[in-house]
């Protein structure tokens, strides 16, 4: 919630609140600004008038609220009293006794609350204060009325919307009055209670004389000791005044603010009236913009669990006014449009994205397409295996080999590499002196990685204990290398070589069932140094995947990636949740920052399985109304050339899992594409798949104890000082001799001369 929506205006009772006794004024407190005392008796006649004639300052009834699109709308009980409008459930436990809330004077809107109000007349419950379940301070909020609904109103505080629903167009006429009226008639102004006087200390002898005569002490022993106790009190005056002093400085400081306080409520109101009106004429394509210059902040949800996204449809009949953070700023068809302009724009500027060479890489042909598949897939009931495991971690589930797809996880952190010319680009921009561009192209490296995933339905193989994989691509310029390292925590550790850097992590992946999705929290840092020295570290963000038991499985990255730069610049991306009615899913949006100054240089805008698009300058700057699409240059765009699989493989995905005889008398035994179970499924054997899973399976149980008995990995060690696996060296090397002395055959004694293409 906005704070500036917690600021309880002033309030003014109708007898002695107003700090008037007996129509008189009490003397100005000493405290107090003396520029004011003059205006004391006008400003107290004023507000006193102001009461006097609003008889029916508090107005009561009954009015339907929208929750979520699970609990539609709801009646509450609205209380509308010195310019907050306060509500109540009115069933529950927690509901209100309405005839306890109506007092007299109170004017209650609408003949179904006066019933209601009646038929609690007579039941208790009068002693208790209730507790309101929301409130909307009106001195920082705007009331309309829908053009589409004569029964709807809505009231917008700057963060949120208040959709609310009357029984019929009189009702709805009469609340949006007492709204307009109330926040016109409770101005942030002085009351008399500020004007209170200050006590006059006086100090007297009389009692300690007659004590200390009492006593039989002389005349000079009782003035001496009254010259001690006035000097004692003298000095204890002169505290109270040096107090008194900074009161007074206080008080003026608190005026000032309060001054600047309403100056900046009014200007709040009157810029988000203006933003909407701007936003509706061009489509609400600036919402986004704006939420990204607060970084993202969360604000406090309401008590009442509403969505703010839960009347989109309805706000977009009102003349296009965006309430909302999702909206059509980053749509397909903006994305599009910036693509191709970007595109024309950046040749010819210095800063564009073909104003370097790119290193040439050779082609190499690979598969386009998996195997046909040799049986048909039987469905399995998941609900009758995720019943039983809700809760666990998901690696330690055994699941039927339908729910996997033909990768393992080893393949999978490869699979990340597929848009290494990104990093390619950021080493040549880096070579040039450029530090800006190169970590923006790192932070689209970054990002890039999660777009393979849109449209992945199934989990890769857990691997075994020992278990590598490598990926020597030429037409990338890459030599890539995995190997699981641990079986509990699971641990995949990688190192990949390219021309002028390398990367290298591990990844501990945690998940866990929780009934309707899974959750995916991503263990480990990722490096990539640079042949210059420079290097860049990040980890990732949460993965969840939804609806796995109803519905349409789809799934969702979401958090911050820090992007930790060891020279000038540091990035900082956030994934945006998607909610269940999101029309503008996959958001991300971040900053790029100086690390010794602070200051934003640079703003990333896009989607994690579309684009991704900067913008140069401190984006807290640009004017109001601003487009960042009319400046923003296409660093990264998905390939859209996706294979149509079973499994939505991309053509680079599709040629991970590839075997080919010359490869396969070079591989260890340990290779993930000798994998009996993945490659029959790969195949569409799905019998064998399940049963080649399940014996691999029981091989594994023996992994633990291995490790126990203090096993290591063949390939990587584990760094003391960071906790962090590091390649040792030598597989290349032991590959080109073909020898793999020591190296177990963990697959076991299948036959695997079908894998071979």
């Amino acid at each position: 919630m906005n704070p500036l929506c917690c600021i309880a205006p002033v309030s003014l009772d109708h007898t002695d609140g107003i700090g008037v006794a007996a129509g008189t004024i009490k003397p100005l407190n000493l405290l107090r600004a003396p520029a004011l005392v003059e205006s004391v008796p006008d400003l107290i006649e004023t507000v006193q008038e102001e009461v006097k004639s609003s008889e029916n300052g508090v107005v009561a009834g009954l009015l339907y609220k929208w929750v979520n699109y699970g609990k539609g709308w709801r009646s509450r009980w609205f209380v509308l009293e010195d310019g907050v409008l306060s509500y109540y459930k009115v069933h529950g436990p927690d509901r209100i006794w309405v005839g306890g809330g109506v007092g007299v004077g109170v004017r209650v809107i609408g003949e179904d609350s006066v019933r209601r109000v009646k038929r609690s007349g007579s039941s208790g419950g009068g002693g208790k204060q209730w507790k309101p379940f929301g409130e909307i301070h009106l001195k920082v909020s705007s009331i309309r009325a829908s053009k589409s609904d004569d029964k709807r109103l809505y009231i917008f505080s700057g963060t949120k919307t208040l959709h609310l629903k009357c029984n019929s167009t009189e009702d709805r006429n009469s609340w949006i009055d007492a709204l307009n009226s109330a926040k016109d008639l409770f101005p942030r102004v002085l009351t008399s209670s500020d004007f209170e006087p200050a006590m006059e200390i006086v100090v007297s002898t009389e009692n300690l004389r007659a004590r200390l005569e009492k006593e039989g002490l002389s005349e000079g022993l009782v003035k001496e000791c009254e010259e001690i106790m006035l000097d004692e009190v003298a000095d204890l005056k002169d505290q109270l005044v040096s107090l008194r002093q900074k009161h007074v400085v206080l008080i003026d400081k608190l005026r000032q603010l309060e001054t600047e306080k309403v100056e900046l409520e009014t200007t709040v109101v009157d810029a988000t009236k203006e933003r909407e009106s701007y936003s509706g004429t061009m489509n609400g394509r600036y919402s986004d913009f704006y939420s990204v210059l607060s970084e993202g902040i969360s604000t406090e949800s309401d008590p009442d669990n509403e969505s703010q996204n839960s009347d989109s449809d309805q706000t977009q009949n009102q003349n296009q006014i965006t309430y909302f953070d999702t909206t059509d700023f980053l749509s397909s068809e903006s994305l599009r449009s910036a693509s191709y302009r970007s595109r024309s724009s950046s040749v010819s500027t210095s800063e564009g994205l073909f104003a370097i060479k790119t290193p040439r890489y050779p082609f190499v042909r690979r598969r386009e397409r998996l195997p046909e598949p040799k049986e048909k897939e039987k469905p399995v009931g998941l609900w009758s295996i995720i019943k039983e495991n809700i809760g666990k971690d998901l690696s330690g589930v055994c699941l039927p080999v339908y729910f996997n797809e033909p990768l393992s996880s080893l393949q999978k952190c490869f699979e990340d590499l597929e848009y290494s010319y990104l990093v390619d680009r950021a080493l040549e921009w880096g070579k040039q002196g450029n530090s800006l561009m190169r970590i923006l192209h790192i932070a689209a490296f970054a990002v890039s990685g999660y777009a393979s995933t849109e449209g992945r339905q199934c989990k890769p193989f857990n691997p075994l204990l020992g278990e590598t994989y490598e990926a020597n691509y030429p037409d990338k310029g890459l030599r890539f290398f995995s190997e699981k390292v641990s079986h509990h925590p699971m641990i995949v550790a990688c190192h990949c070589e390219a021309r002028g850097w390398t990367f290298r992590g591990d990844s501990n992946l945690k998940g866990k069932f929780w009934g309707r999705s899974i959750q995916l929290d991503p263990i480990g840092i990722l490096t990539l140094q640079f042949e210059d020295g420079e290097s860049f570290q990040w980890s990732k963000v949460t993965t969840s995947i939804y609806n796995i038991i109803i519905g349409k499985i789809y799934c969702d990255h979401y958090g911050t990636m820090r992007i930790k730069g060891s020279g000038k610049y540091s990035c900082k991306i956030k994934f945006k949740e998607q909610s269940i009615i999101d029309r503008n899913p996959h958001q991300v949006h971040g900053f790029v920052q100086d690390n010794q100054t602070g200051q934003k240089v640079a703003m990333l805008i896009g989607k994690w399985d579309e684009a991704l698009y900067y913008v140069l300058g401190d984006p807290t700057t640009k004017p109001q109304n601003y487009d960042p699409m009319s400046e923003a240059v296409l660093i990264w765009e998905r390939d859209k050339s996706t294979a149509q699989t079973r499994y939505n493989f991309s053509p680079f995905a599709i040629s991970l899992n590839e075997l080919r005889e010359r490869e396969r008398e070079r591989l260890p035994p340990t290779d993930s594409r000798l994998r009996p179970d993945q490659r029959f499924l790969e195949n569409g054997e799905y019998e064998m798949a399940n049963l080649e899973k399940l014996r691999l399976e029981q091989l594994q149980r023996q992994a633990r104890r291995l490790q126990e008995k203090g096993w290591q990995p063949r390939w990587f060690r584990k760094d003391r000082e960071d906790e962090c696996y590091r390649y040792i060296g030598g597989y290349w090397e032991t590959r080109e001799k073909g020898k793999w002395d020591g190296i177990p055959n963990i697959f076991g004694e299948a036959d695997t001369s079908q894998i071979v293409e």
